[in-house]
């Protein structure tokens, strides 16, 4: 068997949810960390049971002829990270978002194709076990015709997120705000529940609304004013006449649990955190909760990020095994949920609503993943 050489790029506090799941698996072993901060990269080496710390990730790929690596940056990172990291010969697992602009996401998956090497993004929340309930159900038919959808997110992001940051709040690094780094998870699972497709053509259009109600006159580290949203609501048209609104916050007084709701002919399904529970008109009731015995110890970081980060990552190595294209990889999520996500801000920063053009023809997933 293949070992697969592995690096994280990035150590903060999403890295032991990269980095704990490659160090278990068969096919791989992490041999290097690489962050500007040498002893946060060094400490994380220690976590992964690694040796090598590295503050330039050119370097590490480079000097340990790595075959992986995992992006753990800021979002601005992602792409020109990604793209430099399979120029030098690796495939790529990046944490989402994908990039902050559609120009590059584009070349990401463009150096994907011009290397060979595989792209992958975290959207590790359609593992979840209430996740895959509601999709049967919808795709079995036993909710009869969607008519509508709906999703909530109301988390707390503190004044000290953004002021202790050197990339938060600013359009340039982060992207946008409670839309591109709280909800994005829960945007995409709700869409991809409705069968946006390989492709995202049965998107019609977006009427998105964003505003900075609680963190206004803020600035971070580097003196940029706080100017992302922290709230946002809109409407997410489908091409079958599906309609899914969406509202999402940052500055309620804590981490509520996310909420998904989705009405069909038959019955209405709903996922809470990771519970789903799909209730049938006809008194039939089916629930989903995560299973007790699939909790993984990543080192620390919020329990509420479940297992599900172990079970994309466990797919991802297992698609590089047998020469796959992984599920979730980054030309569906170019086509898919990036492009959702970029339409909904360029309906918000510009109040008008925006359509969806046909996107380019995706690649198939591989069939070991065709039954999520």
């Amino acid at each position: 068997m293949k070992k697969f050489k592995v690096g994280i790029i990035g150590c903060g506090r999403i890295s032991p949810f990269h980095g704990m799941p490659a160090k278990s698996q068969e096919n791989a072993t992490v041999v290097a960390c690489c962050d500007l901060d040498i002893a946060k990269a060094k400490d994380r080496a220690k976590l992964f049971g690694c040796k090598q710390a590295y503050t330039n990730f050119e370097e590490m790929i480079t000097k340990e002829k790595l075959d992986v690596v995992h992006i753990c940056l800021p979002h601005y990172l992602h792409s020109p990270v990604a793209v430099r990291a399979m120029e030098l010969g690796c495939h790529v697992l990046t944490e989402k978002p994908m990039a902050i602009s559609m120009q590059q996401a584009e070349d990401m998956v463009a150096a994907s194709k011009k290397s060979g090497k595989t792209l992958g993004v975290i959207f590790q929340n359609r593992y979840n076990a209430g996740s895959q309930l509601l999709k049967k159900c919808i795709e079995n038919g036993m909710l009869g015709k969607i008519r509508a959808a709906k999703c909530n997110v109301t988390w707390c992001r503190t004044p000290e997120y953004y002021t202790g940051s050197d990339w938060k709040g600013t359009w340039e690094m982060e992207g946008g705000g409670a839309i591109i780094d709280q909800a994005i998870h829960t945007i995409d699972l709700m869409c991809w529940l409705l069968g946006y497709g390989d492709n995202g053509s049965n998107l019609d259009y977006a009427d998105v609304s964003i505003a900075n109600r609680d963190h206004q006159n803020m600035r971070n580290t580097t003196g940029a004013l706080v100017d992302v949203e922290d709230c946002a609501d809109g409407l997410i048209v489908f091409k079958d006449g599906v309609r899914a609104s969406f509202w999402c916050m940052n500055y309620f007084s804590f981490d509520d649990q996310v909420e998904i709701s989705i009405n069909g002919e038959l019955g209405n399904a709903k996922i809470t955190a990771e519970e789903g529970r799909v209730t049938l008109y006809d008194g039939r009731e089916f629930v989903a909760k995560p299973d007790p015995s699939e909790i993984f110890d990543y080192g620390g970081g919020p329990s509420y990020w479940g297992a599900s980060h172990t079970k994309q990552i466990d797919d991802f190595y297992g698609a590089l095994e047998n020469g796959e294209t992984p599920w979730i990889n980054g030309e569906l999520i170019l086509n898919t949920t990036h492009k959702m996500i970029m339409g909904l801000y360029e309906s918000g920063r510009n109040q008008k609503v925006v359509k969806f053009c046909a996107p380019q023809p995706a690649k198939k997933a591989a069939a070991r993943s065709k039954k999520k």
